[in-house]
Order: C-alpha cells, then structure tokens, then sequence
C-alpha cells in the first residue's frame, strides 16, 4: 500500500526568521535556536502559529527554546519504550488486546516536549512493505480487539490513503474498535473534512483522542471542526499533558476540560510530561500534579476530570498517579478524605459467615 507523503505536506513549514517576523522570537535569539532547531525539529501550522501569536501558552508549546539543548539526568530518547516493544518496523504491541500502528511520523505541528521528539519527522509515512507486515501481524494475532493508529499524526495522510487503511483493517475480523491520536482537529481543523469522516466510517467503531494542552488551542475553527467530528457519530476523548507554564494552575485546566466537556469531548487522561529529552523544563512534580487533580475534583464534575497518569520509564506502560483519597487502617478500618480535605471513617462489612 503506498502512503507516500500528500501534496499539502510542508505547508506548515517555518523557519526562526519566520518565528523573528511573527514577534515569537528576536533577532539576537537566532544564532542561539539554530543549535535547538537542528536537534529537534520545528514545524508550526497556521492555525497554531497565528494563536501562538497571541496566547504565550500557545507559543511555549511550539517555539524552540535553549532550554531544550539541556539534557536532565534520567532522560531518554524512547521515554515510553516504543521499540521495546516493537515486533516489527511501524508496530508497537505492549499490551495483549491493543497494538499502536504508526502510519506516520509526519505532524503538522512539533510539540517542543514530545516523546517522540527524536523521530518525528524523520521517515515520514510508513513504506508500504512494512506497513503489509504490521497488518499482517494484526491479522495473526486474534488477541488484538482494538488498533490504535499514531506517529506522527495519522490524520495528515488523506482520506484516500486512510480509507485503504481502514478498510485493510475491516477485514480483519477480531478488531472491532480503530483509535486516532490526534492533534489535527485543533492545529490544522480545515483537514477534517467530509472525505476524511466518511473514510472512517467501516465496520469498525471509531474514536478520535484530540491532544489539546490550553484553551487557547481550541480556536472557533477548531472548535467546528470537532462538532463536524460528533455529528459523524465519532466517539471523541481528548488527552493532555502537563506542562509547566502551559497549564499549571487549576485555573487553566478547568477551563480546558470544561470547553472539551461542551464540545462533547471527554477528558480521558492528563498525562505527566514525559522523560524526553530536552524536556525538562516543561516538567511539574508529581506532588504539583496531584494537587491540581485534588484542587479540580471539587471545581469539576466527574465527566470533566481525566485520568492522571504517568507512562512507566522504560516502556512498562500507564499507571494513575493521581491523589490517594483513602488510608487503610487496623482491620476494617478506613479513612476517606472528602473533596474539601475533610476526613471521614469507613469500615468494611464483616465477612458473611456462609461464604
């Protein structure tokens, strides 16, 4: 199958005089972000470079910094171990129902704190023999319900290409279920067109995961974009990643999970930022994070708060990490912690005697 790059590819291009001329960057930083650009690469969309020009929360997540050219003790170039887990070329098959096919390594946009920030725009779509391998895999191996297709950003390939690979997929009868990790509804929402909503429209049951970080992301563009998406029927979540000077406060992720909860995306998890390397500015404590959780489970209804995770170092998977709400005690005994710190007992039944 070939999934050679489409004709819109390098549209997002830019460049630090681009960066200069847009006010994210001054003239005196550009010998400086010259070292940081050829070590990690910058692609910006339209629709972000315009809002980065606005909204500095925006700009942190796409504009180089020479913070990135700091390595930090415990940092990795493959933080979640994706070729740990790599059977073959574009396949990563962790746990035992679910396989991560990376069609792409393609973006429209360069987060500056990816995990994949060492590979991402490096090979662009996978060659067509490795992506035969990959299906075929999947089709040997029955444990495999649900395929989860990443890069890369698998929706900057077209809706011809996507619907090839949908229907390759449909065909294999113990998947029942085709996840999109996607940033393109918010970065680039002029792609989510008919063509591209009919081309996931199978026997198998869509869902699109949208990684958006701020509101400020969710521009009016965006934001018809993903109604364009619910309208189809396409079960939509979202995931973020905790950035410092992003969306540290409670304040900033209230708001962003309230208007994902109004555009009928649940907030599914808020990831802990990565061991990528170069990332470390970006990184909260894990005590930071789980005080925002705590701060937001009396400010948010249950739909509104994701799953506060961390990716295990290593490649050995997700794990909550959010806040404890109960203490175990002697015997039966416990003790809850209520949504406004107040503590409460609880003790577990006595065990029925004819069991």
């Amino acid at each position: 199958m070939d999934l050679a790059p489409d004709h819109h590819a390098g549209r997002a291009t830019i460049s630090i005089t681009d960066l200069i001329r847009d006010g994210l960057a001054l003239p005196q930083d550009a010998a400086a972000l010259a070292p940081v650009v050829d070590s990690f690469r910058m692609r910006l969309s339209p629709d972000m470079r315009h809002a980065a020009t606005t909204s500095a929360a925006v700009a942190r997540q796409f504009v180089p910094s020479t913070e990135e050219l700091t390595t930090r003790p415990g940092e990795m170039t493959d933080p979640i171990g994706d070729d740990i887990h790599a059977p073959l070329p574009g396949l990563t098959h962790r746990y035992p129902d679910r396989a991560i096919l990376h069609i792409t390594k393609t973006c429209e946009v360069y987060c500056r704190f990816c995990f994949r920030r060492e590979t991402v725009g490096d090979t662009g779509h996978l060659p067509g023999d490795q992506l035969d391998a990959a299906l075929d895999h999947i089709a040997r191996t029955p444990a495999l319900w649900e395929v989860i297709l990443t890069g890369g950003d698998p929706l900057v390939l077209s809706p011809r290409r996507l619907g090839a690979v949908m229907s390759r997929l449909a065909a294999i009868p113990h998947v029942e279920v085709v996840r999109f990790h996607s940033r393109i509804p918010v970065v680039a929402p002029n792609r989510i067109t008919d063509a591209l909503l009919a081309a996931l429209q199978t026997r198998l049951t869509p869902w699109i995961v949208i990684h958006t970080n701020h509101a400020d992301e969710l521009t009016a563009p965006a934001r018809e974009a993903i109604g364009r998406i619910a309208r189809a029927g396409i079960g939509l979540l979202s995931q973020s990643v905790l950035l410092r000077g992003v969306n540290d406060t409670p304040e900033a992720l209230e708001t962003l999970f309230r208007t994902l909860y109004r555009l009928r995306v649940k907030p599914y998890y808020l990831h802990h930022c990565d061991m990528a390397r170069g990332a470390g500015h970006f990184r909260t404590s894990i005590a930071d994070g789980q005080s925002l959780m705590a701060a937001l489970r009396g400010r948010l209804s249950g739909p509104c708060l994701p799953t506060y995770v961390l990716d295990i170092p290593g490649g050995h998977g997700k794990v909550p990490i959010g806040p404890a709400y109960l203490a175990r005690h002697a015997g039966r005994e416990w003790e809850m912690t209520d949504w406004k710190g107040r503590t409460h007992p609880y003790r577990d039944p006595e065990p029925d005697p004819q069991d």
